[in-house]
């Protein structure tokens, strides 16, 4: 124990954990950030810790390892030469060009291979990591990371049925760090508040809509949660029909199911302004909002432009509007969008290949965080709770098309994702009896929902 500890004071020293304000690649939001890629610059620590982690694992009977990319590759590496096992390495994505790739070095099906990760959150990198691997035909027994954060992560992949060790616990780290004073009193708060909600996250339930509410301070993100407890519906419904007659017989027979009706009004024959107001006075009527799916997705200027002008003069009528941040934090300045009209920005999307990585969701709900007029965002992991999170891509058959839609189940969307929005479209406006079928799917969220609670 001596030797962890001084071990870690060396790490330490480093500056391998900060304090402050971070979004994590998890989606959540920390007081405080561990990166361990600074060791890769002191081959000597490198060393020690690979001798470490080998003394951790239980048995020497793998044949391969590989670290969880990016960070925990120069640590897979020194391990794999102290240990004279072969190393393979994992992509984070496709490149798109020469062998195209997922694991490169040289492998066997039916090989042990060993995992090393860097840092446990949700465990969602690491299981990305073993699913990719055993599509190969490798078998992983022994995982082991050098800290876990003790949000869940661990608990979530021995669950599925995987062996991992830690080096080190946050909780344990803190008392090493405390015991030394190498704490200032404002750290050790922040750490103490950490380790307090830790053990929340560990059961792993979602706050309430009414706790939610209390966090969530544009009033459309709070009209939308009352509209959500009144009617007990977290149902939005994508309308993607191309006549107004269509989108009005569908309205007509889900709208006191519903709490929103997503539009994309550009892909609409006969659009007009007389439809506008008859839907608007549907909505008002039966207790929805209106979201036009318009992904703003340009300079400020322009975003502006496409918001008030044009024959569909957006900011007039819809109560909410979504939009990329690729053009930064500016895109979405400036708008000019009124009180009672929010944003909603669009982190990760439902189809597969997306060429979106961990960095750039993680831009994307800090940019969020930080205007007061975005009241959430459309991502398929959980996000902060300061966030409203929307979950396109509902089924429930979970399964893939040719289009490059993937679909998840209800269920999936809020007790894992801890989603607070379900949003479906063709599995109900294609069905044969749309109310029945947005009666199933609203059912299906709201026990979905309140099993999370």
């Amino acid at each position: 124990m001596e030797e962890k500890e001084q071990f870690f004071l060396e790490i330490y020293n480093l500056g391998i954990i900060k304090f402050g304000n971070f979004t994590l690649k998890s989606g959540m939001n920390s007081p405080i950030y561990i990166d361990f890629r600074p060791i890769a610059s002191r081959p000597d620590l490198l060393i020690k810790l690979s001798d470490l982690l080998l003394h951790e694992v239980p048995s020497y009977d793998f044949e391969l390892i590989c670290g969880v990319p990016y960070a925990a590759l120069p640590i897979a590496t020194t391990l794999s030469l102290r240990s004279k096992i072969p190393l393979i390495i994992k992509r984070k994505e496709n490149k798109g060009y020469g062998t195209e790739r997922m694991i490169e070095g040289i492998y066997k099906i039916g090989q042990n291979c060993l995992i090393i990760e860097d840092v446990i959150t949700s465990g969602d990198s690491l299981l990305k990591t073993i699913i990719d691997l055993e599509k190969e035909g490798l078998i992983i027994k022994n995982i082991m990371s050098i800290l876990d954060r003790e949000q869940g992560g661990i608990e979530n992949i021995k669950k599925i049925g995987y062996d991992i060790r830690t080096l080190f616990r946050i909780g344990e780290v803190f008392k090493i760090l405390k015991k030394k004073s190498f704490l200032k009193e404002k750290e050790i708060h922040m750490i103490q508040f950490f380790i307090k909600n830790n053990i929340k996250n560990i059961q792993n339930k979602r706050i309430s809509y009414e706790e939610k509410k209390e966090k969530i301070s544009h009033p459309i993100g709070k009209k939308l949660i009352d509209i959500t407890l009144k009617k007990k519906t977290n149902l939005i419904v994508s309308a993607d029909l191309i006549n107004t007659k269509q989108i009005l017989k569908l309205v007509s027979l889900i709208g006191d199911i519903i709490c929103g009706l997503k539009l994309h009004v550009d892909i609409i024959n006969d659009f007009s302004f007389s439809f506008i107001n008859y839907l608007k006075n549907i909505s008002i009527k039966k207790n929805f909002l209106l979201l036009e799916d318009r992904k703003l997705c340009d300079v400020s200027s322009t975003n502006c432009l496409q918001l008030h002008y044009g024959i569909h003069k957006i900011s007039s009528w819809a109560d909410i509007v979504t939009a990329h941040v690729l053009a930064g934090s500016m895109s979405i300045q400036n708008l000019n969008i009124p009180y009672n009209m929010g944003l909603i920005t669009i982190s990760e999307m439902s189809s597969y290949g997306g060429i979106y990585d961990d960095n750039y969701i993680r831009n994307v709900l800090n940019i969020s965080l930080k205007n007061p007029k975005v009241i959430g965002t459309v991502a398929q992991r959980k996000v902060d709770d300061r966030l409203l999170l929307f979950t396109p891509g509902i089924h429930f058959y979970e399964k893939k098309n040719h289009l490059g839609n993937t679909y998840i189940h209800p269920v999936q969307a809020f007790e894992k994702n801890k989603s607070d929005f379900i949003i479906v479209g063709k599995a109900i406006f294609q069905s044969k009896n749309p109310k029945i079928t947005a009666e199933e799917y609203k059912n299906a969220g709201w026990k979905a929902y309140e099993n999370g609670l």
